[in-house]
């Protein structure tokens, strides 16, 4: 599978309250991850970077609830080395006011396929719960089998690749706004890779990059954001004219109930 890239955008929508609201209210959201901006501080609460011991950004996640963090099984987490960085913005920036988590367990799907990134998602449980706040919050799930609309426009973010011809990641977090595809226009790209576990969004100019796994894929149901995709893979080159691939969060949703719930 050398064509895929980690990718990781995890977008999830919960019904407990007080979830996908941001302290900020954002009016406008434009192109660029690789095309894509700078995000506002703040804006995406529920984002985190996964990190080594040392301070090297390896993947993106998505706070669901202040005891848990979901992203994508082939970032690999391993609670030995790694570590979760919460309320994180600008990674070249001391005046971040971050949380740094080690985690209890991770806990991968158990249907995970590494060579088909079929059911990409793992569950990262905190070793101690996240303090919320302005720059600290959750991401609300989706329903299970939730049915999107095409042309749906969502939001990842990630501290990924910003430039086709550099592996520098970047420092400040990235938005892009891109639109969801039908499975059968994205099987016109990828063939039959592409399964019912599995979201398409892009082409269209902007794209997810390397660095930027795990990360969230949400959409805007009234004034709260909901998570349905994980960033998972999509084209070796960041492509933007080629939709990438996202785990369908609303796939996973009796799965990851499941496991919260058992703690």
């Amino acid at each position: 599978m050398e064509s895929l890239w980690a990718i990781a955008c995890l977008a999830l929508a919960s019904t407990v309250s007080g979830c996908g609201v941001p302290a900020l209210s954002l009016s406008e959201y434009s192109e660029r991850i690789i095309n894509g901006q700078n995000a506002v501080p703040g804006a995406w609460p529920w984002q985190v970077s996964l990190q080594t011991r040392s301070g090297s950004h390896f993947c993106g996640g998505s706070l669901i609830n202040e005891n848990w963090v979901v992203t994508a099984a082939h970032c690999e987490f391993n609670p030995y080395s790694h570590v979760v960085v919460l309320g994180q913005y600008d990674r070249g920036s001391n005046t971040d006011t971050v949380q740094v988590k080690t985690v209890a367990k991770a806990i991968t799907h158990p249907s995970w396929n590494g060579n088909t990134f079929n059911n990409d998602i793992t569950l990262l449980k905190l070793s101690s719960p996240a303090q919320l706040g302005p720059h600290v919050a959750p991401v609300c799930l989706p329903p299970a089998n939730l049915v999107l609309p095409i042309n749906l426009p969502c939001v990842t973010t990630g501290w990924g690749r910003t430039n086709v011809n550099s592996q520098a990641l970047a420092l400040r977090l990235q938005q892009v706004t891109l639109p969801l595809i039908s499975l059968s226009q994205c099987r016109q790209y990828w063939g039959s890779r592409i399964t019912s576990s599995m979201l398409c969004a892009g082409g269209v100019g902007a794209s997810s990059c390397q660095g930027d796994s795990g990360g969230p894929l949400v959409y805007q149901n009234g004034n709260v954001w909901t998570l349905i995709g994980i960033v998972s893979w999509g084209n070796s080159n960041c492509n933007v004219r080629v939709p990438a691939i996202y785990t369908r969060v609303s796939e996973c949703r009796n799965w990851i109930d499941f496991v919260v719930a058992r703690g």
